[in-house]
C-alpha cells in the first residue's frame, strides 16, 4: 500500500566518469541545492489541505536539509501524521502531497544532471 519514494541511478560508474570529464562537484552540489529548495517550495504549496481542520502545522514542518557534504538533500514533514495525510485512513481519504512534489522535481533534477553531463 505504501508507495516508494526513491529512485536510483544505474551506470554509476559510467556517470561518476562523464561527470568527472565535464563538471566539477561544485556543479553537482549546486544542482542539488536548487533542486532540494525547488522541492522544498512545491511541497509547501502543495501541503494545503483542504477536507478536515487544518491550522497549517504539516505545512511549517518541512524542512530541507542538505547532508553528505553538499551531496544529498533531504525534504519531508516532521509531523507524526503526516503519513495518514499523504495514504489516508479508511475513516479518511488521501491528500497527497510528498508524492507528487517527488515526482514532479525528480523529472527536473535528472535533467538538470544530463545536462551536466554533456
Amino acid at each position: 500500500m505504501a508507495r516508494s519514494s526513491s529512485f536510483s541511478v544505474t551506470g554509476i560508474r559510467q556517470l561518476r566518469g562523464q561527470l568527472k570529464r565535464n563538471a566539477s562537484l561544485q556543479d553537482i552540489k549546486n544542482i542539488i541545492r536548487l533542486n532540494g529548495s525547488e522541492l522544498d517550495r512545491v511541497m509547501k504549496r502543495n501541503a494545503n489541505f483542504v477536507k478536515g481542520y487544518s491550522v497549517g502545522d504539516t505545512k511549517r514542518s518541512i524542512n530541507l536539509s542538505i547532508r553528505d557534504n553538499g551531496f544529498t538533500a533531504k525534504v519531508a514533514p516532521t509531523t507524526n501524521y503526516s503519513p495518514y495525510l499523504e495514504y489516508g485512513t479508511r475513516y479518511m481519504s488521501a491528500q497527497p502531497f510528498v508524492y507528487p512534489s517527488f515526482t514532479v522535481q525528480k523529472v527536473k533534477f535528472l535533467n538538470d544532471l544530463t545536462r551536466v553531463m554533456r
